[in-house]
């Protein structure tokens, strides 16, 4: 199979990528330094990962990297995000197109897709109202409901799940974890339920080591800063004691090092799937041997309530929840033990790749 998959970037990301990928130039050396950072790995399918030569990765919607292809390919200067893709897929003479990106690449991006292309896979994990993927072959996600949603639509679709990545192994093991809580997410004033809940774990912070690496709006931010006090955006401020444990986002291998510095990971969904959850810090916690405190709703098989990870109804229960975890230190390093070894074992990159080949062998 000659696979090619394309993802994309998160906007927060781009600084921290650009900054690593300070000395290169090459769409080789852009592209393995992205890789090696580990951004988005649980979803990157395991011959990328091994560098496999019937593989090729890109991120299509980054300039840099993606111009910096067109230039060795000696496309013609101004060539749409559109033109380059098609002719890395036909430069690299596709089978099967794997696509995180679908929203910016729909039905008629694949509708002009070279004859190699015997088969595309879409990735989507949020409603989708107004998009168009009928010309995807077939449509993957890791939440039921959202596929239900697509399936009324007349396409084709299959439940597929993100991969423990190897490289958290080297993060898991760490045994020195002196942050007894961390938070790593966005923030805005539409997450209501996610900003109650960090005013009261924040609360903590009086005798916890709280640690909150918050990607707050461009708005939040405006409001907080000198200028904004002035104008009347009081209500997209967030609240003093959070704003006092704020600290930058991080991603990436970044992200890793903090969960492996902290004793519990605080995990909260943010109403896109209703009482479903998994979202990727599921994956990313577990993998770094942290102990997952999450808000209650379905998991994934093999994320259990007091077994691999402990849950919480309210934002009250989300504090005593780990009051009472970091309590018990002999409990809470099994359960986070434990939730490693069933992410590693459960959703390893093997089984993922196969899935992903028996998708494409039911659907071809």
């Amino acid at each position: 199979m000659r696979l090619f998959q394309n993802a994309g970037l998160y906007k927060s990301y781009i600084p921290r990528l650009r900054a690593l990928c300070a000395q290169e130039s090459t769409f080789e050396g852009l592209r393995r330094v992205f890789l090696e950072d580990r951004f988005g790995a649980p979803h990157v399918l395991q011959p990328i990962l091994r560098g496999e030569a019937t593989a090729f990765f890109t991120n299509a919607d980054d300039e840099v990297l993606q111009q910096a292809w067109a230039r060795g390919a000696g496309l013609p200067q101004g060539s749409s995000h559109e033109e380059i893709l098609r002719s890395q897929i036909e430069a690299h003479r596709t089978e099967v197109f794997y696509n995180a990106d679908p929203m910016r690449y729909g039905s008629e991006f694949v509708r002009s897709l070279p004859g190699c292309v015997r088969l595309s896979v879409a990735w989507r994990a949020a409603p989708s109202p107004g998009a168009d993927f009928s010309a995807y072959d077939l449509v993957v996600c890791n939440f039921p409901s959202i596929l239900r949603q697509f399936q009324a639509k007349g396409w084709k679709t299959a439940p597929f799940y993100p991969a423990h990545d190897p490289a958290m192994d080297q993060y898991s093991v760490n045994e020195d974890r002196p942050v007894d809580v961390l938070f790593a997410g966005s923030y805005s004033r539409h997450h209501r339920q996610r900003a109650s809940l960090l005013e009261a774990v924040a609360a903590l912070a009086d005798h916890r080591n709280v640690v909150l690496h918050l990607d707050a709006s461009r708005t939040t931010r405006l409001s907080e800063s000198p200028l904004g006090q002035l104008a009347p955006l009081g209500r997209f401020r967030r609240p003093v004691v959070i704003r006092t444990l704020s600290q930058p986002p991080v991603f990436g291998r970044a992200l890793y090092a903090a969960l492996a510095r902290s004793k519990i990971a605080l995990n909260g969904a943010i109403d896109m799937a209703g009482s479903e959850r998994g979202n990727m810090r599921c994956w990313e916690a577990l993998g770094c041997g942290a102990l997952m405190v999450s808000d209650a709703g379905l998991y994934p098989p093999g994320m259990a309530d007091g077994v691999t990870m402990q849950l919480f109804k309210t934002p009250k229960d989300a504090a005593r929840t780990i009051e009472v975890a970091l309590s018990d230190e002999t409990k809470r390093r099994s359960l986070a033990a434990a939730g490693h070894r069933m992410i590693s074992t459960q959703y390893s990159k093997q089984r993922q790749w196969s899935d992903f080949q028996r998708l494409c062998g039911e659907t071809s």
